[in-house]
């Protein structure tokens, strides 16, 4: 009996203990409020409440006008096991408005929770002068105010942007966090953005910080004044020169939404707004980067607050074992930027080139991370070893001091190897980086061979000379072809003298289509088509001054038999007289396609260029 009473004591414990544990008290409040400016101090339970306690010293600061004003709202939760169930968020809002302007501190409000008493956290609330009237109600960037009719300026008191820089006086390759931010007045609704254009920090090495697409606009206050801020880019930057850097100004264009003043009675009963395009430009950022002082011996590049560690393969091996000694650099820095500190061994070891892998991330406090480097190498004989240690400096830019730190030193015992051992391959690094050890004698060729007489080379040959006589003598012959093509391609009426017979026959193609489809209008009027083109093309005679008469006469000019203009003139009489008053059916147009075909090909021949 006792023992079932210890048991329900302990499980009545752990449920007061668990449900305390989820019991959420939590208070809210811009960060930033105009001086007489009204705003909102929230309250959010998680659970049912009582005997709700204000923060201590909250009217010293802070003139309440209202609350509270208590709230309730619902949300189901659904479990990874499928299970639903309904939490209930109990909200208690206050209207506040500051007594003087200043940063001040809220303390925790309380609140009674099934008699345990409850403790929200603190805020700390900035209160600048009056920027605008206290009734106005202030917009979110991407929302219109309501009820205003006058439109905010557009100048950079009231929109602009600016790269935030962590620091601005640094040492090489000492890590700088650059924010690219856009500053709104709370009254300027942001619709949308167009040309974003952000700066590329050139003399920079840069590492980009992961950052929501949405951007979340916040309250923040800038030259005592309060703007909504959204963060465009979150960049790391690594001075890669000394001196003074600088970060060009940048531009972007942003999509602004204003209300149109009313024009008549009936735009009174609507809102009518217009989006204007404002473009913002930043002003230049400079940088002033330091040289690092003297550099030691072992120093590799990194700047930043690293550690280093070691591992070998393994200290008992035998002669061409393959031995494989780790090391890892790690912390907060130019990680990807140090370079690989060189191991020395004896030179009775095979070394290969280390290999060198790095795993950064990067976020608000820099690039951490870690970086291994695989060093291989290979003992030629036997006997025992002394590995040294690997010495790495790095400088610290918080001090301003190199520190030197070292990977511990390794004893390595070799034994000699089997006949077999000793001509093995290593494969577990890259095909490259292979070398096969002990067979130092190469094994004599088997076969045919093919020799070559010593000092004969194909330079200077007769076949050498014979072949660059022909391409001397194909290069001549292609460079006045090219030239009589240019020449004629730069004729126009020669062009088109040449062109003139295949074109006629691509119309005459045309007309044979027709034909088959008995369209008779069509192609009779192909076949006419077909010949002034070729004429026009041929004689030299624009289409618009092409006519009967000037067409014999300049055939009769070129020598063609009078037989053969007699026919082209019947060709056209009959085409002229058949799109107008049709005769015949598919034979008679069979006929005159022939005729028009051995007319154009005697033309052809007749015609002299």
């Amino acid at each position: 009996m006792m023992k079932k009473l210890v048991i329900y004591i302990f499980l009545l414990c752990a449920a007061i203990a668990a449900r305390a544990e989820q019991t959420r008290f939590t208070m809210s409040a811009p960060s930033a409020v105009e001086m007489g400016q009204q705003f909102r101090l929230s309250f959010q339970l998680n659970d049912r409440g009582t005997n709700l306690q204000l923060p201590p010293g909250l009217s010293d600061n802070f003139q309440i006008l209202g609350g509270p004003s208590i709230g309730q709202s619902s949300t189901r939760i659904t479990d990874i096991n499928g299970k639903t169930t309904s939490e209930v968020t109990f909200s208690y809002i206050y209207i506040l408005r500051a007594k003087a302007e200043g940063t001040f501190e809220i303390r925790p409000g309380s609140i009674e929770v099934n008699g345990k008493v409850f403790e929200s956290n603190k805020l700390s609330i900035q209160v600048v002068k009056a920027q605008s009237q206290p009734s106005q109600q202030q917009a979110t960037p991407g929302q219109t105010p309501e009820g205003g009719t006058q439109n905010i300026n557009l100048d950079k008191d009231n929109l602009f942007v600016r790269v935030d820089l962590s620091k601005r006086n640094v040492y090489r390759g000492e890590q700088i966090i650059a924010t690219v931010k856009l500053y709104v007045n709370p009254n300027v609704p942001v619709h949308g953005f167009d040309e974003v254009n952000l700066p590329t920090y050139e003399g920079f090495y840069t590492q980009d910080i992961d950052i929501p697409q949405q951007i979340n606009f916040t309250r923040e206050v800038y030259n005592d004044k309060i703007y909504q801020v959204g963060t465009l880019k979150k960049t790391i930057l690594f001075p890669q020169q000394n001196g003074r850097l600088t970060i060009e100004p940048f531009s972007m264009a942003l999509l602004i939404r204003q209300r149109v003043k009313a024009r008549s009675f009936f735009d009174d009963f609507f809102d009518n707004y217009r989006t204007v395009r404002a473009r913002v430009t930043s002003d230049a950022v400079s940088v002033n980067v330091k040289d690092l002082p003297t550099e030691p011996a072992n120093f590799m590049g990194g700047v930043g607050n690293f550690n280093v560690s070691s591992e070998i393969s393994s200290t008992d091996v035998t002669t061409n074992d393959a031995v494989t000694l780790t090391m890892k650099i790690s912390g907060n820095g130019n990680i990807r930027l140090v370079r690989s500190p060189e191991l020395e061994l004896p030179s009775d070891f095979e070394v290969y080139d280390p290999r060198a892998t790095d795993n950064v991330q990067a976020n608000d406090n820099g690039v951490s991370g870690n970086k291994t480097i695989e060093y291989l190498f290979q003992p030629r004989f036997e006997g025992d070893y002394e590995i040294p240690p690997i010495k790495f400096a790095y400088f610290n830019p918080a001090t301003g001091k190199y520190v030197t730190k070292s990977t511990e030193a390794y004893t390595l015992h070799v034994e000699k190897g089997t006949e077999e051992q000793s001509t093995t391959v290593i494969s577990s690094r890259r095909k490259e980086d292979l070398q096969l050890i002990g067979q130092d004698i190469r094994f004599i060729k088997q076969g045919k061979p093919m020799l070559q007489v010593k000092g004969h080379t194909f330079y200077g040959s007769t076949i050498f000379y014979l072949i660059y006589l022909i391409t001397a003598v194909l290069f001549v012959v292609l460079y006045f072809v090219y030239r009589k093509k240019a020449r004629e391609n730069a004729n126009i009426a020669l062009v088109r003298n040449k062109k003139a017979s295949r074109v006629a026959v691509k119309r005459l193609k045309a007309a044979a289509g027709y034909m088959k489809q008995n369209n008779n209008e069509a192609f009779h009027d192909a076949i006419l088509k077909a010949f002034w083109g070729y004429l026009s093309d041929k004689l030299g005679i624009p289409v618009a001054d092409l006519n009967r008469e000037n067409a014999v006469a300049k055939l009769k000019d070129r020598n063609v038999a009078d037989e053969v203009i007699k026919d082209f003139e019947e060709v056209v009489d009959q085409c002229e007289f058949a799109r107008y008053a049709p005769v015949g059916g598919s034979e008679a147009r069979h006929d005159l396609y022939k005729k028009a075909e051995t007319t154009m090909s005697r033309f052809e021949k007749q015609i002299k260029r």
